[in-house]
């Protein structure tokens, strides 16, 4: 799955497009651009300097043509279950000449047939940016499941969004924001708890190492193996 919506405040700003996590519009990348920074500056203190990441629901490839430049010598792998997407990364990835993304693979989720193999390929890092608020909380499954497989062993799952807390929402503006997506009318959208994600995971051998707190009340949660 391919969906992104992002970055919200008690006052909007005047350019903020509607929300629509459809990969390839306008609100997608307006949010995109609001907090590619933050997760760099994370990941600048996570990732290996050399090694193989994997993200999840790439959509448009936004972050992945952002990130790879600052981490030369790591081989990314965009991945999502929409091909659609796969032109427009590819074009992201000309247009900014980065030779260590590779071409985008299908990975859906919700069939794990569709996963890499693991005798084929394993990865230093998982990545996957905002998402949860506009799926299923079923994709934790998913997300635990292929990180078993393809995790290296010290390998770690980053996951970058908003999210609640033991039942309740870290600030007025996530609570805002949560009532905004959920006015839609989708089912499976709003803010995901974070044990809810932690209690999947554990039933697939990873545990919760680290919550790091970034700007608008995200967070970044890295699950590594118990």
């Amino acid at each position: 799955m391919s969906f992104a919506i992002e970055e919200r405040s008690t006052r909007l700003s005047d350019d903020k497009p509607n929300i629509d996590p459809y990969p390839l519009s306008p609100y997608v990348a307006w949010a995109g651009n609001r907090n590619k920074d933050a997760i760099l500056k994370s990941f600048e203190e996570l990732f290996p300097t050399k090694g193989d990441a994997l993200e999840l629901a790439t959509g448009a490839g936004l972050h992945i043509n952002y990130l790879a430049p600052h981490f030369p010598n790591v081989r990314f792998q965009p991945s999502d279950y929409n091909q659609d997407v796969f032109e427009t990364i590819k074009s992201k990835r000309l247009e900014g000449d980065n030779n260590n993304i590779s071409d985008p693979i299908l990975i859906d989720l919700t069939v794990s047939s569709t996963w890499p193999n693991a005798d084929e390929q394993l990865y230093d890092v998982i990545f996957v940016i905002n998402i949860f608020h506009v799926a299923s909380l079923s994709i934790a499954a998913g997300i635990a499941a292929l990180g078993a497989k393809l995790l290296k062993p010290s390998g770690f799952i980053a996951i970058y969004g908003p999210f609640k807390l033991d039942g309740k929402y870290t600030s007025p503006s996530n609570e805002a924001f949560d009532r905004e997506i959920r006015a839609a009318g989708v089912p499976e959208w709003g803010l995901k708890d974070v044990r809810d994600i932690e209690r999947e995971t554990r039933r697939h051998g990873l545990a919760l190492k680290r919550q790091l707190d970034l700007p608008a009340s995200n967070f970044i949660l890295l699950f590594g193996r118990s």
